[in-house]
């Protein structure tokens, strides 16, 4: 299949025919810092919306049933980030951390699915999906724990093939530094039915908070 362009971002998903979909937020000129008032109080209405009423278990079901289909399994401590993030919300442990991930957070809080949030200049030119290889890793956290990624989707850098995230745990060479100046958001979605609309539904919203809260000078998106 084709490759998927905007300006200066190429989308090149490799498993499209497996059912998968990558809704793409590309954020330039964004600044990193504390989250607004005016988005900790979406954040904290929506935790408290949470803590009552979980996703229904249709789309957790999907969610999972997404990661499973190049032969990873979606449990444990290797479960679908959404649900680290729903489960926080419950336990009244939701993090606040700075307003990118704030608003990536408050996106996969709204619809249930994972979501990356990488540093683009760490994905270069283009973004290309596909499934970890035997014996792929990486690094996820400051402690060094890393995860194995064979059959799991997966996030690259297209020009090095180099796998930055996922819809579990983002590499630490992914993530986005105090002084990242622009990002690539990846909702993680089927590629059909309820959830491929609310994914494109929320892209949108993504794109209105990179712009208003993260200071986005432009914000381009990809859906494929």
């Amino acid at each position: 299949m084709r490759p998927l362009c905007v300006d200066l971002m190429k989308l090149n998903n490799e498993l499209q025919e497996r059912g998968i979909m990558a809704a793409v937020a590309v954020a330039h000129g964004v600044v990193v810092e504390g989250t607004s008032d005016g988005l900790k109080a979406l954040l904290d209405q929506l935790v408290g919306e949470r803590k009552s009423q979980e996703f229904p278990t249709s789309v957790k079901d999907a969610v999972r049933n997404l990661l499973k289909t190049g032969g990873f399994k979606p449990s444990g401590r290797n479960k679908p980030a959404s649900e680290y993030l729903a489960q926080a919300a419950r336990e009244e442990r939701f993090p606040t951390i700075n307003n990118l991930v704030d608003i990536n957070n408050f996106i996969s809080l709204s619809t249930g699915l994972p979501i990356s949030l990488l540093d683009a200049e760490a994905i270069g030119g283009t973004l290309l999906l596909r499934y970890g290889r035997s014996g792929e890793r990486y690094v996820f956290n400051t402690s060094g724990q890393d995860i194995d990624l064979e059959g799991l989707i997966c996030a690259c850098c297209g020009e090095s093939n180099t796998p930055l995230g996922n819809p579990v745990k983002d590499s630490i060479a992914g993530k986005i530094k105090d002084k990242t100046t622009s990002v690539v958001g990846v909702i993680y979605a089927p590629s059909t039915g309820e959830l491929a609309e609310v994914a494109r539904k929320h892209l949108d919203v993504f794109a209105q908070l990179l712009s208003n809260e993260g200071k986005a000078t432009t914000v381009e998106t990809l859906v494929g």
